[in-house]
């Protein structure tokens, strides 16, 4: 299989092209900065792309069965107009962007499969939710929505699409595990806005043999939670992380200080919660290597 990965130099990118070249795939990679990504990573064909701005180029559409979506800009940020107009454009246009690209292509790649995240359902407290349950209101949920509905455009011209609503991807390289190891290793670790919200995480191995999995699926479309089968309370996950690293975790983040840090409204956002379950990929035979999460962190953390 020949696939498109966009983001391919991100975090999760450069994670789902390692994992793609590991099978035998050939991959195509498009970032900003195509001659730096080429010295990480010169098994994958890098082309470049401005992803609000412009299609990617026809010519890194040649031959390519499959397409990976994963180009956004954090959303863990102050959110001020400006911010928040770039979120949405690096999501909504650049996925536009890329199926106008793919609509253009002869013959058409059979598959998009693109990224969201469970931020979808907004804050929903202790409920569980999985695919069937509506969207939030709040901002995230909104930019979630909208680049959802990009994605689908594709469905229009015959392409097979699929969504992932992405938790936290837990890997000690990057993304949140990557933020809390340090405070906990030096035992000021604990609860974020006192604990009680749930949090969706992944291990990262999981995430890309989910991806893979439904890029491979010819029967899979439409939404899936990428995330594991068991959510914990942030208190939960704080506990769990001080036992794997032999530290404490009772030290508390009062909301005040996310919101002194990111500001109010995305203060609420990062202590909003949402237990969402897997159940699509469940229901059709997908099976986790980490569905729990201590073992998850041992595994990641060689502990």
């Amino acid at each position: 299989m020949r696939v498109l990965v966009t983001g391919a130099s991100g975090f999760l990118g450069s994670h789902i092209c390692d994992a793609l070249l590991a099978r035998g795939d050939a991959v195509v990679g498009l970032s900003r900065g195509p001659q730096r990504a080429r010295a990480t990573n010169p098994a994958v064909t890098w082309h470049a792309w401005s992803p609000g701005a412009e299609r990617p180029p026809a010519s890194a559409l040649e031959g390519v069965d499959g397409v990976v979506n994963l180009v956004g800009e954090p959303i863990d940020q102050r959110l001020s107009e400006d911010a928040k107009e770039r979120i949405r454009e690096s999501r909504e246009r650049a996925t536009k962007n890329l199926v106008d690209a793919i609509s253009a292509s002869e013959p058409r790649p059979l598959t998009l499969l693109s990224q969201s995240a469970v931020g979808y359902y907004g804050d929903r407290g202790e409920a569980m939710v999985d695919e069937s349950t509506p969207s939030g209101t709040a901002f995230d949920s909104a930019v979630c929505v909208a680049w959802e509905a990009a994605a689908r455009l594709a469905e229009e011209i015959g392409v097979r699409v699929v969504v992932t609503r992405t938790g936290l991807v837990l890997d000690p390289g990057g993304g949140l595990l990557k933020q809390l190891l340090l405070p906990f290793k030096l035992g000021v670790g604990g609860p974020l806005a006192g604990g009680r919200q749930y949090m969706s995480w992944i291990h990262l191995d999981d995430w890309a043999r989910l991806l893979l999995w439904l890029l491979d699926t010819e029967s899979a479309s439409g939404s899936f939670n990428a995330t594991s089968p068991n959510p914990v309370t942030n208190r939960e996950f704080s506990k769990a992380l001080g036992r794997v690293l032999g530290r404490p975790a009772a030290v508390p983040v009062p909301k005040l200080a996310l919101k002194l840090r990111f500001g109010d409204e995305m203060g609420e956002i990062l202590t909003g919660s949402q237990r969402a379950i897997p159940r699509r990929a469940l229901d059709a035979g997908f099976e986790f290597a980490y569905p729990d999460l201590e073992p998850a962190l041992r595994d990641l953390l060689g502990r």
